[in-house]
């Protein structure tokens, strides 16, 4: 067991995701506990069961709900003393399709969950941190998050706005010792591409996948542990200087 978050207590929204689930075990490899939340209370179970470890659990939460953020942190100040850490990951795709085309409950479903739950994510957890002198947010935008694709304006959007969202809370929280940075990943091999590439190319999501993985330049897409071990970096104590910062994940794609 490695140590970079020993005596830390972390919250992962999306924690049942294949990214989520990935930081929450490389989390508690580095001495953290950890809290998992989600809205799908069994694949909340089953991470936790795969990660197997008593420093972590889960707590079904909706990030859109200003009240479940606020007993997220109040069950993370419960179980575990109090929090140091928010990765703010939980994200949804929507659909692909032009605008003109777009439903408009689902424009608003993306853009609750990507920008309303993060903004909510902070307004609760930023009392508990400076409670603990301090600490760090990661949260998670997207390549999508600095360029465009058609068929994706919510999602693309949802993205670009959680950067100037992260702007503002890193230089409202300096002063109080707490740290804001994104995570902006490529396609990496989760659920979520499998839907997107489905919606780009319906009946041939392969083909799609060949021509995504084709436009990164080290030719592959990313795997949850890449993203995770960024997430890391930015979580513990060695980016004690950093805030503010976009960091790129995305095998050369915005090069």
């Amino acid at each position: 067991m490695g140590g970079r978050l020993k005596d830390k207590v972390a919250m992962i929204t999306g924690g049942a995701g294949g990214i989520g689930r990935a930081a929450g075990r490389l989390f508690v490899a580095e001495g953290a506990q950890v809290l998992l939340a989600d809205l799908e209370e069994d694949a909340l179970g089953e991470a936790v069961a795969d990660i197997g470890s008593n420093q972590v659990s889960h707590c079904v939460t909706d990030v859109t709900d200003p009240g479940a953020n606020q007993r997220m942190v109040a069950l993370a100040e419960e179980r575990y003393g109090g929090v140091d850490i928010l990765l703010a990951n939980a994200g949804t795709e929507g659909q692909v399709k032009p605008i003109t085309e777009y439903d408009v409950e689902v424009f608003d479903r993306v853009i609750a969950v990507n920008v309303r739950g993060v903004w909510l994510g902070l307004q609760a957890a930023i009392p508990a941190l400076q409670k603990r002198g301090g600490g760090s947010i990661v949260i998670t935008s997207s390549t999508a998050g600095l360029r465009g694709a058609p068929g994706m304006s919510p999602y693309i959007t949802s993205k670009h706005a959680v950067i100037g969202m992260m702007r503002s809370a890193a230089l409202e929280c300096a002063p109080l010792g707490i740290r804001v940075n994104t995570v902006n990943p490529s396609p990496v091999e989760t659920r979520m591409m499998r839907s997107l590439e489905e919606g780009m190319a319906p009946g041939a999501g392969e083909a799609a996948h060949e021509m995504i993985k084709s436009r990164i330049p080290l030719q592959r897409y990313g795997e949850p542990d890449d993203i995770a071990t960024l997430m890391l970096f930015l979580a513990s104590d060695e980016s004690s200087f950093i805030t503010g910062s976009v960091y790129m994940a995305d095998g050369g794609m915005t090069a």
